[in-house]
């Protein structure tokens, strides 16, 4: 997932993870975003549960040097917040959070780059999926490279 402030892209894996592909982009409620009933958070349960996820990949904003800002701790937010619906529903899906620099720049120039219709403005959605896309595969390929697990496992 690529967490901001008023979407969250959503991609996916295939059954074997090697590919990444965008899903669906969920338009965040700022005045819940954080709470345990929040219509997102809720609709990324339902989306696990339906995929029979095995593990949630989240990107985690760092800066450029690695320091982790507010747009980080932001994200970590979420991931907790989606860590509580999850043990609500008593679902046992692990959740990583990956560095996610440069995702959504890489996104961006990769749907221009293919022809992508419309402006920035347009894109928006689509690039939050792509985002979300960017984040999963570098994850998946970094698992498969390395044999572990990317980034850090949510407690």
């Amino acid at each position: 997932m690529d967490v901001g402030s008023v979407r969250v892209g959503v991609a996916i894996s295939d059954a074997d993870g090697l590919v990444a592909t965008p899903l669906t982009t969920l338009t965040r409620d700022p005045a819940h975003s954080e709470a345990a009933g929040a219509p997102g958070l809720a609709m990324l349960a339902d989306l696990a549960a339906e995929r029979a996820a095995l593990e949630i990949v989240i990107g985690l904003p760092r800066s450029l040097a690695g320091g982790e800002g507010p747009a980080a701790r932001a994200a970590r937010s979420y991931a907790e917040a989606l860590a509580r619906v999850l043990a609500a529903r008593a679902m046992a899906v692990p959740i990583r959070l990956v560095d996610e620099r440069w995702s959504t720049v890489h996104a961006s120039r990769l749907l221009r780059g293919s022809g992508t219709p419309g402006g920035e403005r347009q894109r928006r959605t689509v690039i939050d999926q792509a985002a979300a896309a960017v984040i999963l595969q570098a994850a998946l390929d970094n698992e498969r490279a390395v044999g572990s697990p990317p980034g850090e496992a949510m407690s």
